[in-house]
């Protein structure tokens, strides 16, 4: 099945719009949209899924998301720098992972622990966090350069919500994975934004 397609693509940016926005949320503020974290990283638990949208659990999962790539798109100057800096260095990162074989199974092992964990837990408990935290430091966040996340220290050094932003930066890896799945480029993305602006409206407006 080819999952190739505008509306796929629009979904897999506002994958990564949206564990952005959160990862800034919680640097910032020290809390996020429940669910649509909740959506988040429970994407990084379904490997294997029906569709696109069902990696979210549906468009709903994928609101935040899509809100924040339309205010994205709309803007001749960058919404929110911050955020735009996170996600063109997932995307970058996930392309260096793409071609390394050993850390990608170190990853694969990691989720299958999570998954275990999320099935008698819950997606959001904090064994699952932390774990999925624990693969994020000990894979991605070696690899150059390292994404630095700006915001409150008092936040930032909130062993919680480090966990929770580092599972939201797998979360992140994982959209731009399914952003390149989908056919998603650089080049892509210049020259269809009006394309996605409007798919991502339309997607909005069937939650």
């Amino acid at each position: 099945m080819s999952l190739i397609s505008l509306s796929n693509q629009t979904i897999a940016l506002a994958g990564i719009a949206q564990a952005c926005s959160l990862v800034r949320q919680l640097a910032t503020t020290g809390n996020a949209d429940p669910d649509a974290m909740t959506a988040s990283i429970g994407s990084v638990l379904k490997i294997d899924s029906d569709s696109v949208a069902d990696v979210y659990g549906g468009l709903s999962g994928i609101k935040l998301g899509l809100e924040q790539l339309d205010l994205q798109l709309t803007s001749r100057v960058v919404a929110n720098p911050e955020q735009a800096r996170y996600a063109a260095q997932l995307v970058h990162l996930q392309k260096q992972l793409s071609q390394n074989r050993d850390m990608l199974n170190q990853i694969r092992t990691g989720i299958t622990k999570a998954q275990n964990q999320a099935e008698h837990f819950g997606v959001m408990h904090e064994n699952v966090l932390a774990n999925l935290a624990d693969v994020y430091h000990g894979t991605i966040s070696t690899l150059q350069p390292r994404i630095m996340i700006n915001g409150d220290p008092q936040h930032l050094g909130n062993q919680a919500t480090v966990n929770k932003i580092r599972a939201l930066l797998l979360a992140g890896i994982r959209a731009s994975l399914l952003w390149r799945q989908c056919g998603g480029s650089r080049w892509h993305l210049l020259v269809s934004r009006k394309k996605l602006q409007a798919e991502a409206k339309r997607l909005l407006s069937q939650i």
